[in-house]
């Protein structure tokens, strides 16, 4: 469910409201999300996404309820259970990684770091704002601002000018039109 969420980039209302019939493993994998303002997408999932995917359906098993992650009582997860689940993890982490306490990880940080992920993989704002549903691209410069060397990848694409060392020789022509005047 984690690896979901941080994968498709997917908002907490997103990934609670999957249900298994959003969900395609054949004959490509991926997902139907239905997001923010009534947009849909559909997100192809990675191997590896698919593969814990696989794992969890496995798990899940039979249930009457559409919803593709269930609560400890079989009915659909809620936000506030998502995010018991993701602080339960964390606190696991922190014992090989001390230092994720000093952090601030929330759902929403999941789908930032997926979006900075995506970001640095393409070189390309409007993917990330494809895959992460955004209304436009607008609201995705957020991306671009907060990652400096995109900004520094960008001006080593531009053509640096072409000057030589040296000192300046002034042309003949020159030296003798300055003293003219």
């Amino acid at each position: 469910m984690i690896h979901l969420c941080f994968a498709a980039g997917l908002r907490v209302s997103e990934l609670v409201g999957l249900r298994l019939d959003h969900v395609q493993t054949h004959p490509q994998a991926s997902i139907h999300v239905h997001g923010k303002g009534r947009r849909e997408r559909v997100l192809p999932l990675w191997k590896e996404t698919l593969r814990v995917l696989r794992a969890w359906l496995a798990v899940r098993g039979q249930s009457s309820t559409p919803e593709l992650f269930l609560s400890a009582k079989g009915g659909p997860l809620t936000r506030s259970g998502f995010e018991y689940i993701l602080a339960k993890y964390i606190e696991i982490a922190a014992n090989a990684c001390p230092s994720i306490m000093s952090k601030r990880v929330s759902p929403h940080v999941l789908r930032h770091t997926c979006a900075m992920h995506t970001l640095q993989a393409t070189h390309d704002v409007r993917k990330v704002v494809l895959w992460l549903g955004h209304a436009s691209v607008k609201s995705a410069e957020i991306y671009l601002r907060a990652n400096p060397t995109e900004k520094l990848d960008a001006l080593e694409a531009g053509i640096a000018p072409k000057l030589r060392p040296g000192r300046f020789q002034p042309p003949d022509r020159l030296l003798a039109m300055l003293r003219a005047s």
